[in-house]
């Protein structure tokens, strides 16, 4: 059975569109105007168990609406979606106690209190024994290097230890889902290398299914094999993410290396592709993919050259031109 399942789902919002001015104010007043808006489309894909999916899009794509209503906490306007066996939106208490979200920008901890009091406050309400909480407290604040931070105030906390300590709230009832929402939002980039080791080794050790958001590539790369791309409330790319590149990329960047980089840079080059980067020493062209092969040969044949790169599009830049079109 698919650890998630969702079929057509659909979320509109009904918002009040204020006309300019104070006139408009106050014809507000009196007669009020709404809209529809589509926040997520139609949306269907399914999320075997122990799979790590990054969920992608630009801002208002619909990825929080989305997690939001497998979470639960939002009811859809159409569709069907299955997490574990259970409706989210039905709010079983079973399926409660076997998934978790967490937002990049939101809070659960008690701001006024220490890390751990929180920790032991959700350990209560899950009904999670004293031992089992403090040794898997342990291991986590040791594997996210906040051990030392778990009797500091709430408030007191950075924001990369404040979204450790989430991500440990988050865990201590070791949910089957865990919905990931820019989990690493505003960190430095120490921090986020320590989040996305310590959520890979997570992910492979309890086989948690994960959904991921975020508009850091790097967390993407590092730990996603799948990507779901979504726009405008609708699924635009569900596949591998090597996949992307192929698909999306119709060039590569060949950088050719020269002795003489003043002879390099005459009209042949332009027969080619268009030169991206100069630098002594180098020059770096972007060229069609059916045209990289003759065009090799072309370079080497008429170039004075002494070495060549030949590499993919980075694929931050292939999503980048994916949410421009």
């Amino acid at each position: 059975m698919p650890a998630i399942a969702v079929s057509g789902l659909t979320k509109t919002f009904r918002t009040y569109r204020k006309q300019p001015g104070f006139s408009g104010a106050i014809r507000g007043l009196i007669r009020r105007t709404y809209e529809q808006v589509i926040a997520v489309n139609e949306v269907s894909f399914i999320i075997e168990p122990g799979e790590l999916v990054g969920f992608l899009g630009p801002n208002g794509a619909g990825k929080t609406t989305t997690l939001k209503m497998l979470a639960g906490l939002l009811y859809p306007s159409g569709g069907q979606a299955r997490v574990l066996g259970y409706v989210p939106w039905e709010r079983h208490n079973d399926y409660r106690r076997q998934f978790a979200l967490v937002l990049g920008q939101k809070n659960q901890l008690w701001w006024d209190l220490p890390a751990r009091e929180s920790l032991e406050l959700n350990a209560r309400i899950y009904g999670i024994p004293a031992d089992r909480f403090t040794r898997t407290v342990a291991e986590m604040s040791e594997l996210l290097n906040v051990r030392e931070k778990l009797n500091v105030s709430v408030r007191e906390l950075s924001l990369g230890e404040r979204m450790k300590m989430e991500l440990i709230a988050s865990l201590l009832h070791q949910p089957k889902i865990l919905l990931l929402d820019e989990p690493t939002i505003g960190l430095d980039v120490v921090s986020q290398k320590i989040v996305r080791e310590f959520l890979r080794r997570y992910n492979a050790t309890h086989q948690t299914t994960i959904l991921l958001t975020s508009h850091y590539m790097t967390d993407i790369q590092e730990l996603c094999r799948r990507v779901i791309i979504i726009d405008h409330g609708r699924i635009f790319f569900d596949g591998q993410l090597s996949d992307v590149v192929d698909r999306f990329a119709d060039f590569k960047l060949i950088t050719i290396h020269c002795d003489d980089t003043e002879v390099a840079l005459t009209d042949q080059l332009a027969r080619h592709g268009e030169v991206v980067e100069k630098t002594p020493g180098s020059i770096k062209l972007k060229i069609k993919r059916d045209r990289v092969i003759p065009a090799c040969k072309a370079l080497l044949d008429d170039l004075p050259v002494r070495d060549i790169d030949i590499e993919e599009v980075p694929i931050e830049d292939v999503i980048r031109q994916i949410f421009a079109r």
